[in-house]
């Protein structure tokens, strides 16, 4: 009987014990678990990095420049010459067309016979110049039956005139019924009639002239001179067959650089310290071969105009290869003193 307590404190200290050393070992589980965890992890995610990396890699030496053989070099340089016969190919059509060269256009002329015109004659008008054109209708101009035989004769002559600011109002309809009589008008469809929009009206004149009819010259004649007629079919008929002729009373002068002053120029700055104008025909009376007609006509819309139709005509001449024809016959001023002058002031 003296022995059991002591039996039984000896059974509670083991099981204290074994529950002691239990903790830790579970502890020690849990910390392996997650270790282990964390490491799988860590390895799944450098599998994951090595695969992208791979596929990268792969993906870059697909695109990786390869090696020029032979064949690749020669057809590099097939495309080079290819390239270089472009080339002179655009530059010798740019000298073709400031020759005069305008492929595919045909060109039409009021007669019936495909023989080359000697001349167009274009007579600038204005809507309230009713009273000179048929002044100059019965003068130097023929009409009727009189202008169809000059036309046999090669020579074309038409008031030249654009539309009103109000396209269809009673200007362009006396105009419209005026030429339906009188057939002597070259309506510029496309031009707005104005003074300060005469360099313009040059521009459109020489290409729709050279759209309609073939001739030798086209020549832009102001309505305030009266021209010898006769005269100037016998200078264009010795002229005839010379290209780049760029024919009239040449004059040069000072530019105006004063705003409100009689020929004000508002691009006055771009003719140097000088401020003179280079030469050029008088715009009374300006004459230009085909080939410089033409190339008017396929250069219109990047040519540049002055504030004067003369000096914006000059422009143009200067940088292709014209001849500049300076006649003092048309020098149609009261001043000239020529005794054999082919136009005078009206």
């Amino acid at each position: 009987m003296d022995t059991l307590p002591t039996t039984s404190t000896a059974k509670r200290g083991a099981r204290s014990k074994v529950a002691q050393t239990s903790k830790p070992s579970l502890l020690l589980a849990f910390c392996s678990c997650v270790a282990w965890l964390y490491v799988a992890g860590r390895l799944w995610q450098d599998a994951e990095n090595r695969n992208l990396l791979a596929s990268l890699l792969k993906k870059n030496s697909a695109e990786r420049p390869r090696v020029l053989t032979v064949e690749d070099k020669l057809m590099v340089l097939g495309c080079r010459d290819l390239e270089k016969r472009i080339v002179e190919t655009e530059m010798e059509l740019t000298l073709a067309k400031s020759q005069g060269y305008l492929k595919g256009q045909r060109q039409q002329t009021a007669s019936s016979s495909d023989r080359r015109l000697l001349a167009v004659i274009g007579v600038y008008t204005g809507f309230g110049s009713h009273l000179k054109r048929n002044v100059f209708r019965g003068s130097w101009m023929p009409r009727g039956d009189a202008l169809k035989k000059l036309e046999e004769r090669g020579v074309v002559i038409r008031f030249v005139l654009g539309r009103s600011p109000n396209r269809g109002d009673s200007l362009d309809r006396n105009i419209d019924d005026e030429n339906r009589s009188t057939k002597d008008f070259l309506i510029l469809e496309n031009h707005e009639e104005a003074q300060e929009e005469l360099p313009k009206k040059a521009k459109i004149f020489f290409s729709t002239a050279v759209q309609n009819w073939d001739a030798d010259f086209y020549v832009k004649v102001d309505d305030s001179i009266d021209i010898d007629l006769e005269g100037l079919i016998k200078l264009l008929e010795h002229r005839r067959g010379q290209d780049g002729a760029y024919i009239g009373c040449m004059k040069s002068g000072d530019v105006i650089t004063e705003e409100g002053k009689l020929w004000y120029e508002p691009d006055w700055w771009k003719f140097g310290d000088e401020k003179s104008y280079f030469r050029h025909a008088s715009g009374s009376l300006v004459i230009l071969s085909k080939n410089l007609a033409q190339y008017i006509n396929i250069n219109s819309v990047s040519l540049k105009t002055y504030a004067y139709d003369d000096t914006s005509i000059g422009s143009w001449m200067m940088g292709i290869k014209s001849k500049y024809i300076d006649d003092t016959r048309l020098c149609c001023s009261s001043s000239s003193t020529t005794q054999d002058k082919l136009c005078s002031v009206a």
